[in-house]
């Protein structure tokens, strides 16, 4: 990962900078073990209390992880997605409580605004989904699916409504691999399809597209409830 040598004035916050640019920018993946304080203060050219400072205040918006006698990791692409983590913790019911407001809008927004492009977006990642859910690639389908939410979001044009779902991804990816193991049998969960989504989208059918959107999430969360 090519990390630009700090200026002298304003270390920590260059330092800041530039960590969180990488992560922002998929140079250390959702998970991943950063490198450690003295390698990265040779990189950057820095002292290394100036990379700890730095360190612990991304840990303190929940971008990293710091683990004591293991190192340090990637909790979450953004200050927001990490604050969101923190909000939602791992309570599911939660979780698709907020998934269900935030896609019944960005649905709706996305019948009135989808671009001919997003719409074939869209229906290739459910073709994806479906391929990875034939041949049972749980871990990959679940991206996709929180892939296929994220796309839809985007096709509605509101650059807030897809900046909060954007820094909810990590936890609708975590939601779905969650309700995979609600009961016995990972293939129970996604018979739930979106079809019907994708059309109501396409036919820019916006109270259909909203009503689809809540459809499946409502039947998730019932499922929860019965857990």
């Amino acid at each position: 990962m090519p990390l630009a040598t700090t200026r002298r004035t304003g270390l920590v916050d260059q330092v800041i900078e530039q960590l969180r640019a990488a992560v922002a920018q998929g140079d250390w993946p959702l998970g991943t073990r950063i490198p450690t304080e003295v390698e990265l203060g040779e990189q950057l050219g820095v002292g290394r209390n100036t990379v700890r400072e730095a360190v612990r205040a991304l840990a303190h918006t929940g971008l990293l992880e710091v683990r004591q006698g293991d190192g340090t990791y990637v909790r979450a692409t953004s200050e927001v997605s990490g604050a969101i983590r923190r909000l939602c913790g791992s309570e599911l019911r939660e979780v698709l409580q907020v998934r269900r407001t935030l896609e019944a809008e960005g649905a709706r927004l996305a019948a009135l605004s989808r671009t001919e492009e997003e719409v074939a977006e869209l229906w290739s990642l459910l073709a994806r989904r479906e391929t990875e859910l034939r041949e049972r690639r749980w871990e990959d389908f679940a991206h996709t699916d929180a892939e296929f939410h994220t796309a839809v979001v985007r096709a509605g044009h509101n650059g807030l409504l897809t900046e909060l779902h954007r820094g909810l991804t990590e936890v609708i990816t975590a939601s779905v691999a969650a309700t995979s193991s609600i009961t016995p049998g990972v293939h129970h969960v996604p018979e739930i399809g979106h079809e019907g989504l994708a059309e109501a989208i396409a036919e820019r059918d916006p109270d259909r597209a909203a009503a689809e959107a809540c459809g499946f999430l409502d039947e998730l969360l019932e499922r929860v409830e019965r857990a």
